[in-house]
Parts: C-alpha cells; structure tokens; sequence
C-alpha cells in the first residue's frame, strides 16, 4: 500500500455547457453526457496570434489552468491526457493516405507534450513540467508526480487533466472519453486529501465515468470518500474535514 497526503487549494473544470461551478453543481447532482458541440473555453486572455495555435484540447487546459497560476511564478506543471492530440494527428493520418502535403505546424503540435511548451513559452515558464500519457488511472499517477514535485519542496503544482473526443474512426477502440473534458487542481503540501493506493486480486470493472468527472462530484458535494478501481489497482481518495 502507498499513500500520499497533499491540498487542493483550488480547482476549475470545464466541458461543452459546464463551464461554471454552477453548472457542474447542477451536473454533478444528475450526471448526464452534455448535447454533442464543438463549444470551446473562453482563452480571451491570451493574445488573437497565440490563440490561433490552439486545438480545442489546449484550449481547455489552458481555461482550466490559467486562472489557477494567475500570480504564481515558477509553478511547476504536470499534464495528464490519456489520447492526446487525437483529432490533430487523424487529420495529419488523413492527409498522408490521400498523399497531401503535411503542414510542419501541425506535426509539431501533435506530439503529446505540446500543450506544456506552448504554456511555457506563453507564460514565459521555466519550471519543470511533465506530460504524462497513463491508463484510466492517469489521473492518479498524476498525483503521484505532482506530489513528488511538493515533496521536492514547491510550494505549489498545477495538475490539469484533460481529454478530447476523438474522431468516429476511433469508437471501436476509444470508449472512455463520454465527452470532452478538462480539470485543473492547484495542489499545495497539506493533509487536507489522502490517495491511497491498494492491490485487488483481480481486474476490476471500470468505472461509468472518467475518474476526473467522478473526482469534480465528490469536490462539489459532501463525500469525505471516492474510489477508482483500473484492473487490479484500487485508488481511494479520502477528504480530510
């Protein structure tokens, strides 16, 4: 067993019509997957010529993120999204099996880690940052990584976790993003939460929604408990009132 103590100081969340925390109280009480839109966040704060770089998916990091290093300098960042870039690098498989030509920024802004130098050189970042591609539990490992930054001595991490629909070609393989999402924790040392790790016998069924959906309930109501089961690792994140 292993356990890890931390904060979350603040967070934010964003999805297609859950784009405040009204509307993901109101989610939370009768958890439904949103009507089908290609609404992205608001990133009005950046500059017009560096929103133009933006694929949805960056954009809703950056909404979910921004806001939370507002004031914050040399804020270490770990970026979690289990498929990526996945609706930039079709469209680049697209153009490859009808033989057009590639654009170079396309192919340098689908790599997974993208997203975390763009923030850096829009903010103008130096701290270290981390992109993590995990399994069902990427949320977790996350943790575990921004943990080891606090343990490290930082005062904060941004953790943002979040996953675009992929494209149709994909349903047959890609089943665990119900919709587009994103969600940005500011953890600071503390022993306000507790995630604890635990082995399971035997692989356990998934859960119905992405642990990070499952994680923005539990911040929203009353719950001193949530679990996460992926195969046969069994994560237990304990609210400490």
């Amino acid at each position: 067993m292993s356990v890890i103590n931390f904060n979350i100081a603040q967070w934010r969340a964003w999805a297609p019509g859950l784009d405040s925390e009204q509307a993901w109280l109101d989610w939370s009480r009768r958890p439904v997957v949103p009507e089908a839109s290609d609404a992205a966040p608001d990133v009005s704060f950046l500059p017009a010529m560096q929103r133009r770089r933006l694929s949805r998916l960056a954009r809703m990091a950056f909404s979910v993120g921004w806001p939370l290093a507002e004031g914050r300098d040399e804020l270490p960042l770990v970026f979690v999204s289990r498929h990526g870039e996945t609706p930039r690098t079709f469209d680049i498989l697209s153009d490859l099996a009808t033989e057009q030509p590639l654009s170079p920024t396309q192919f340098s802004l689908s790599v997974h880690n993208a997203i975390i130098g763009l923030w850096s050189i829009m903010r103008g970042e130096t701290s270290e940052m981390t992109a993590l591609a995990a399994a069902g539990d990427g949320l977790e490992h996350g943790m575990l990584e921004a943990c080891a930054l606090l343990d490290e001595g930082a005062p904060a991490v941004l953790l943002v976790i979040a996953e675009e629909q992929p494209p149709q070609a994909y349903s047959a393989w890609i089943d665990d993003v119900p919709f587009p999402y994103a969600l940005g924790l500011l953890l600071t040392p503390g022993t306000g939460w507790r995630l604890t790790l635990n082995s399971a016998p035997q692989a356990l069924s998934k859960a119905h929604w992405p642990h990070a959906l499952n994680l923005v309930q539990t911040l929203l109501g009353q719950q001193t408990l949530c679990q996460h089961a992926w195969k046969n690792r069994v994560w237990t994140w304990q609210r400490n009132l």
